[in-house]
């Protein structure tokens, strides 16, 4: 894989802004990729799309004050969503010895954009605003790098060819995206590099602003700058992992003490928001989902989580109403297949969809999903597959590969006569692509009509398939023929 085509300078030099150093290798400044200074932020700002398609302009800044944003030539305060401090260590997934307080050294500032505002920027800098119809979507999910003591990972987050998500970002910027849909897990440095260890040593780590900075905002900044944002929650954006920098940064909603992660004893609120709809125009629109919280086994009827879901499943059903044709963002996959081997074989077995979320959903029907869903997107599992059904199901494409360290275990080449990713789903058609890290495209062909390309790392494309309403047909087919 090459290395990364852009450097990310966050010294405070004037105007205090992130130096983009376009088209010039890393390499040829002496420095490696992924271990481009991560110093405080300095003014960072982006677009994310939330409730009904507001358009949320957001800035991290080192300043006391929060800047204008100049909408249409005309300045528009902003007001401050969440001021720098250090929040006290709380209980993480971790043991406590491997947790730390999470430091957050600047400033979140936000303004919502008018629906005629035609053009806006901040601090001199432009920022990107969607067309009334879109037609151009990257698609990107669990970007990360991985190190987290439990599952004894330790990713090479200083080798750009073991944790790739830089280039990953500038090679998906360079195809001109007009909306980058990201389906959850952002932030995988959870525990420190162990002793010794060159490929993570020196970098940051926890839950505070440096390790958002080295994960996420210094990376995927050719995207921040490329198009507005729309994402999805993931489990590692849950209370007990990156919760309290999701609600600070990333979700379009209000951010209200109580919400905000930072107490354990509020998490039973701070893991779920409702479901919301971002329209795309011509009759299409994304639905997003909070399933962070969502666990692989089943729940019982009385869990709060099942109840959280089965009034989200109510309201995903209302927003179906507001388009002819909707695609659920979430990040878990209802359906999809991930492998694992077989513990007296070793050979790869699938295991479905998941099954906290199949175990609610299907008591609510046998689709799982309100039928004005044709497609669902999702990540967690650290593939890229596609699947639709000959049954009364949505199609299903996971985008789990921009960055996070690969799952062990291979999907299969073919894929077995019997395999269902859920109860009563039969499959018509998968395809999937292991081979490495990448992004999707998504171009748009009609009002339930896409065309999907799969790129590698450099944006190569190594696979086409095609969305018309619950199908999805890939070039590269691995389904028995009986199908």
């Amino acid at each position: 894989m090459r290395e990364s085509g852009f450097m990310i300078i966050t010294g405070f030099s004037a105007p205090r802004a992130l130096v983009f150093a376009a088209g010039l290798g890393v390499a040829g400044l002496g420095l490696p990729a992924a271990a481009a200074p991560v110093a405080g932020f300095a003014m960072t700002s982006y677009v994310l799309l939330g409730v009904d398609g507001a358009r949320i302009a957001r800035v991290i800044t080192p300043e006391a004050a929060c800047p204008s944003v100049i909408a249409d030539g005309r300045p528009l305060a902003m007001t401050s969503r969440a001021h720098a401090e250090t929040i006290p260590q709380r209980a993480t997934i971790s043991a406590v010895t491997d947790s730390k307080p999470s430091v957050f050294d600047g400033r979140v500032c936000e303004a919502v954009l008018p629906a005629s505002v035609k053009t806006a920027s901040v601090g001199g800098r432009n920022l990107p605003l969607p067309p009334m119809v879109i037609r151009r979507i990257v698609v990107i999910g669990d970007t990360g790098c991985r190190i987290k003591i439990l599952d004894k990972a330790s990713q090479d987050c200083n080798d750009p060819r073991a944790y790739p998500f830089a280039q990953v970002a500038a090679s998906a910027a360079r195809w001109k995206p007009e909306l980058v849909v990201h389906v959850g897990d952002f932030l995988y440095r959870e525990n420190a590099c162990a002793p010794g260890n060159a490929g993570c040593a020196g970098t940051p780590w926890g839950y505070g602003a440096d390790a958002w900075r080295a994960d996420f905002f210094g990376p995927a900044a050719p995207l921040l700058t490329a198009a507005p944002l729309a994402l999805a929650r993931g489990n590692h954006e849950s209370c007990v992992r990156a919760g309290q920098g999701w609600w600070r940064y990333l979700d379009p909603q209000a951010y209200v003490p109580g919400r905000d992660c930072n107490e354990a004893v509020h998490d039973v609120v701070g893991d779920f928001t409702d479901p919301y709809a971002v329209p795309l125009g011509d009759h299409a629109q994304l639905i997003f989902f909070d399933s962070s919280d969502a666990p692989s086994k089943p729940l019982a009827e009385d869990d709060i989580r099942a109840a959280r879901y089965r009034d989200a499943y109510a309201k995903i059903a209302a927003l179906t109403a507001g388009a002819p044709h909707s695609i659920l963002v979430n990040h878990h996959p209802v359906f999809g297949f991930a492998a694992k081997a077989d513990k007296a074989t070793g050979q790869p077995t699938l295991s479905p969809g998941n099954a906290g979320l199949q175990s609610v959903f299907g008591a609510m029907g046998p689709r799982y999903l309100p039928a004005g869903i044709d497609l669902s997107l999702a990540g967690h599992i650290h593939v890229w597959e596609a699947l639709s059904f000959s049954s009364d199901h949505p199609a299903q494409i996971i985008a789990g590969f921009s960055g996070t360290q690969e799952d062990i275990v291979p999907l299969p080449a073919t894929l077995p006569a019997d395999a269902t990713p859920a109860k009563g789903a039969v499959v018509k058609a998968f395809s999937s692509w292991v081979d490495g890290f990448g992004f999707m495209t998504m171009e748009r062909r009609g009002d339930d009509a896409w065309d999907v390309e799969v790129h590698d790392v450099a944006g190569a494309v190594v696979n086409r398939c095609r969305i018309r309403g619950r199908d999805v047909v890939c070039d590269l087919a691995q389904v028995p023929s009986r199908h």
